[in-house]
């Protein structure tokens, strides 16, 4: 799975978010659901979640 990721409105599917944090899929869920952490909502398409880049980002610069 190589995606080339080129803008911050791109989307990341969950496989690649879960990779780019080195996380199991529980772990991003506990996330989620932590609203202290404040991690970006996914959207979802067709059942299946999504983050955009720039939101992820985000998150990264606010740590």
């Amino acid at each position: 799975m190589n995606y080339d990721v080129r803008s911050s409105d791109d989307l990341l599917p969950a496989a690649h978010v879960l990779a780019r944090y080195q996380v199991s899929d529980m772990t991003l869920h506990r996330w989620l659901k932590n609203e202290c952490l404040n991690f970006p909502k996914p959207i979802r398409i067709n059942g299946r979640r999504y983050w955009r880049l720039g939101d992820l980002q985000l998150f990264e610069s606010r740590q």
